[in-house]
């Protein structure tokens, strides 16, 4: 994983003040790489040792590899997506449309990059061979997650599978609470804290569903209840109304777990695709 997506995913469940120091880094990364230690620390309102314990905490021995780390990636990234010299810097004020498009584009083709990149095959298999052998497949996530977790089960709904997507809590806990022989409980949350979420994998996972968690942090409450964790890499800027980039990375995962399960039964899959596509097209005014 890359130093600043490893800095984004740490500051969910980094203590206050490292995680106000992976923000500021995350905000303007260009700026940390011609910083010293002591007006990083002074940006942050923090000290020298909370800089120093922090480059620890994220898996480097110091600021000046925090530095290295940095002006080496973005360097790379930039000659790679022919971006300018303020790629990975936040959507600022004084963007134009042009420059602030162009930097949720390049966060969002580097989260599907990184989020493939890093995917653990072996994982994905055994979550795709639960999923193919499940009769009842439960579906839940809260916010933006909820859209994607629409996503799945919309592509599950047009190969002829029965995916069930949870509209709130106490519906999501109420169906996982009836755990079924051969049924998978999915659920979505960039964090991994989101509590509605983590509820509905612990309570399916009690009855004996095997779960599922799409998350970006493995060592979250989401990821150690799930039986097989999915995880995207994703750089979310702190600029939207809902989640952006997060939301690409999931649905990159969403699409490879569809894509295994709907391989498995190749034919069926694809007569199912053209039966549904041919009962919708009067519809689509074709």
């Amino acid at each position: 994983m890359s130093i600043q997506t490893t800095i984004a995913t740490a500051a969910e469940t980094l203590p206050p003040s490292l995680a106000r120091i992976a923000r500021v880094v995350g905000d303007d990364p260009v700026k940390v790489t011609e910083s010293t230690i002591t007006e990083l620390a002074a940006a942050c309102e923090t000290s020298v040792a909370s800089v120093v314990r922090f480059c620890r905490t994220i898996g480097l021995s110091g600021y000046p590899a925090l530095r290295m780390a940095l002006a080496t990636e973005l360097g790379r990234e930039s000659a790679q997506l022919s971006s300018p010299s303020w790629f990975g810097s936040e959507i600022a004020v004084g963007d134009s449309l042009r420059d602030a498009t162009a930097k949720v584009a390049a966060l969002e083709a580097l989260a599907i990059e990184e989020t493939v990149g890093n995917l653990d095959y072996d994982e994905l298999e055994r979550a795709v061979e639960a999923v193919d052998q499940a009769q009842r497949i439960l579906l839940f996530g809260v916010g933006a997650s909820r859209l994607v977790a629409d996503d799945l089960g919309h592509k599950l709904l047009r190969i002829g599978r029965s995916a069930i997507v949870l509209s709130d809590a106490h519906e999501a806990s109420a169906a996982a609470a009836l755990g079924a022989m051969r049924s998978v409980a999915i659920g979505f949350s960039n964090s991994g804290t989101t509590t509605e979420t983590v509820r509905f994998l612990e309570a399916a996972r009690s009855a004996g569903t095997t779960t599922i968690g799409l998350t970006s942090a493995a060592d979250s409450p989401l990821g150690r209840t799930a039986d097989h964790t999915l995880l995207t890499h994703a750089r979310e800027p702190r600029f939207r109304a809902g989640a952006m980039v997060s939301r690409i990375a999931q649905l990159t995962l969403v699409d490879c777990l569809f894509i295994g399960v709907a391989q498995r039964r190749h034919a069926h899959t694809v007569h199912a695709l053209e039966r549904t596509a041919e009962a919708t097209r009067a519809l689509r005014g074709e």
